[in-house]
């Protein structure tokens, strides 16, 4: 098993990708953000402030129909904290959560240890929640925090219909509603609809812009300006106040039109892949046709062998399949998460077909000593 330097060295070795956008180093990613820095004459901010950085928030909002956005530095702090917001505004502290949300999974209990709020899973840990779900609830709740598109699962994303209903329900029963939109830029072109339809009706957003968006990290918190206001004061208390936010707001800003202008073309190369897969004995996607540019794909194989026979296919042919692969419930069986970006939307058509006919010949042949 390699380790996660050599790992990266591999990677970084192909000329191929299946999964996300081609690896870069911090060289490569400094020239460009040095360039475009001297091109649009940025300076620095200070501690959040400076004319580029509130422009930027300004962008999004306006992008998002938001009153003020804020931009943070990890979306675990911004989450928690619009949470944490909600219930304190309502005097109660439980919040609605589905049992793949990120703060579940993937935060160490940090709403708990740290006093945010408590936490009541709602709807099925397969299916994006619904207000049936909601209104099985027992207990009120303050808040309700919904993902879209919902990573866990593939990328799934609730029907319009079902959406709006959420919306209508948590206005009519103010529950804050919470949008963990970290792949909202993805779902945009999923539900065809322009992100301030999007977003309308939630009382908070949080976005990303490291995963579609191909940053270095950062994220951004939207609501009314007062809520962002207190939220501000809270990143202050938390740590999340740091001196420069430049590098990762430069990161972002100076190619978030690009990548925002190429989400259909993602979403179409995801339904295309999904349609090639088809012809491939052994491998099934999650969901069966893509709800954005991103899809769960199930092999019948181990975590530990799917990972060999990428590392070996990486090393002879120098074609990076996935990133890395996860244990599922049945034995023998593993998965891993494609997320289109410009590496399989520029590949030709033939070389895809040639890399998953090498990890399908690789799963029938004997594992090599």
């Amino acid at each position: 098993m390699l380790s996660e330097q050599e790992t990266r060295a591999l990677r970084l070795r192909c000329t191929q990708f299946l999964c996300n956008h081609a690896p870069s180093s911090p060289a490569q990613d400094f020239a460009k953000m040095s360039a475009w820095c001297a091109e649009n004459q940025i300076d620095y901010d200070t501690y959040g402030e400076g004319d580029y950085l509130q422009a930027f928030e300004e962008k999004i909002a306006k992008l998002l129909g938001m009153e003020a956005a804020l931009f943070c530095i990890t979306g675990t702090l911004t989450q928690v904290t619009a949470l944490r917001l909600a219930c304190a505004e309502r005097g109660n502290s439980l919040v609605a959560l589905h049992p793949t949300s990120h703060i579940l999974k993937h935060e160490r209990s940090n709403f708990q240890l740290l006093q945010h709020f408590h936490a009541l899973q709602i709807g099925d840990p397969f299916r994006p929640w619904t207000v049936a779900d909601l209104q099985t609830l027992t207990d009120p709740v303050a808040a309700a925090q919904l993902e879209l598109p919902m990573r866990e699962i593939g990328g799934q994303l609730p029907s319009w219909d079902e959406l709006n209903a959420i919306k209508n329900y948590c206005a009519l029963h103010d529950i804050h509603l919470h949008m963990d939109g970290a792949r909202l830029w993805e779902a945009g072109a999923g539900f065809k609809r322009d992100y301030a339809d999007i977003a309308q009706g939630f009382d908070s957003v949080y976005v990303s812009f490291y995963k579609g968006i191909d940053g270095l990290g950062g994220a951004m918190l939207l609501g009314k300006s007062d809520f962002i206001a207190k939220a501000n004061t809270w990143m202050k208390r938390q740590g999340g106040n740091v001196f420069r936010r430049a590098p990762f707001a430069i990161a972002a800003a100076m190619q978030f039109d690009q990548r925002i202008a190429a989400m259909p073309q993602y979403f179409e190369r995801a339904l295309w892949l999904a349609n090639e897969l088809k012809n491939f004995t052994g491998i099934t996607i999650n969901p069966s046709v893509p709800q954005v540019n991103m899809l769960h794909v199930y092999l019948p194989v181990t975590k530990e062998r799917a990972t060999d026979i990428r590392n070996n296919i990486a090393h002879e042919h120098g074609v990076w399949l996935f990133n890395s692969a996860n244990h599922t419930a049945l034995p023998n069986q593993c998965m891993f998460e494609w997320t289109v970006g410009d590496s399989l939307l520029n590949m030709p058509d033939a070389n895809v077909n040639n890399a998953l006919k090498l990890l399908c010949d690789a799963m029938a042949s004997p594992p090599k000593n």
